[in-house]
């Protein structure tokens, strides 16, 4: 008996103590979530309902300053912003370029980080280590800053079509054009999927890439069945970060791209700007977080199943 009260004595007390670790855990939780509720979460539900044709209340002011707003006509609004926005002839070329530098520029920037990091995980030495460096440099570099460089640098009057004028070769012009947005997503987003991707390639045991060596598995068939499937939830994280970072991006499209069709990041500005319609840039910014929100599903299950490979689930 008078071995086992020291124990229950012990569980007593640290009892009161876990408690009240969850307690504090739960009021340090509480500001962050705070935060986003009153500078996120409100804002997108006041936005929601102005789209929607809600034109009163905290949307009053803008309603009024805007034009072509639709007030609601039923208890649950109206889908009219709507309608003007799918039946503007600019959109479809907005959606469509947007979605097709999203998928072109992630596919360009996982298959760049897949061959530095499986460089660097295979083969190793002083020359992979310098070219992972060279690649994290533009995640030093401010997004206006590389998209000013890149312009400069391919523009009509730029470095390349000076240079190479001398010699008479007609370098083409980039500048204003997709493929420019392209380059320069690549670029930016680069450094990021080199980490996510390095670092998933790294954690692989030696092991495992030598007995697949011993049993006669080439170089191709190590990387498509033991280092990609291994690090597959790293890279499908990196591929939705840059996907959804690509998706809503305006800086570089605003340098670098053209003005019709652009992305529509830059046509959300220019119809709550220049065009004063407000209520229809609303309805682009919830069209591009319906598209980010289908990405985030692949985010979500790479999550779960990162989960479940290490016990957690």
């Amino acid at each position: 008996m008078s071995a086992s009260t020291p124990e229950v004595r012990t569980e007593r007390l640290e009892a009161p103590s876990a408690s009240r670790r969850s307690i504090l855990g739960f009021f340090m939780a509480v500001p962050p979530i705070m935060l986003v509720v009153c500078f996120v979460g409100i804002p997108i539900i006041i936005a929601l309902t102005f789209s929607f044709g809600y034109t009163t209340g905290p949307n009053r002011v803008v309603s009024i300053i805007g034009q072509q707003i639709h007030k609601k006509d039923h208890w649950w609004g109206t889908f009219a912003a709507y309608k003007d926005v799918f039946k503007d002839s600019r959109f479809p070329g907005d959606f469509r370029t947007t979605l097709g530098v999203t998928f072109l520029s992630t596919a360009f920037t996982l298959l760049m980080a897949l061959g530095i990091g499986l460089y660097q995980r295979i083969m190793g030495g002083r020359i992979a280590s310098i070219m992972t460096t060279l690649c994290l440099v533009p995640l030093f570099v401010p997004v206006v800053i590389s998209s000013w460089a890149i312009h400069t640098f391919y523009a009509g009057d730029g470095y390349m079509r000076s240079v190479l004028s001398h010699v008479g070769i007609n370098f083409p012009t980039v500048t204003s054009t997709v493929s420019a947005i392209v380059i320069g997503s690549v670029w930016t987003s680069l450094p990021f999927a080199i980490l996510m991707v390095t670092s998933g390639l790294q954690s692989i045991p030696d092991a495992l890439i030598e007995t697949a060596q011993d049993a006669g598995a080439g170089f191709f068939r190590i990387v498509r069945t033991v280092l990609i499937p291994l690090a597959i939830t790293p890279i499908v994280i990196a591929g939705t970060f840059t996907a959804i970072g690509i998706m809503g991006s305006f800086t570089i499209p605003l340098f670098l791209g053209p003005n019709q069709p652009t992305m529509l990041g830059v046509e959300i500005s220019n119809f709550f700007g220049a065009y004063n319609r407000p209520q229809q840039s609303i309805v682009m910014a919830f069209i591009v977080f319906a598209s980010a929100s289908g990405i985030a599903l692949i985010y979500i299950w790479a999550n779960i199943r990162s989960a479940k490979q290490s016990g957690r689930v």
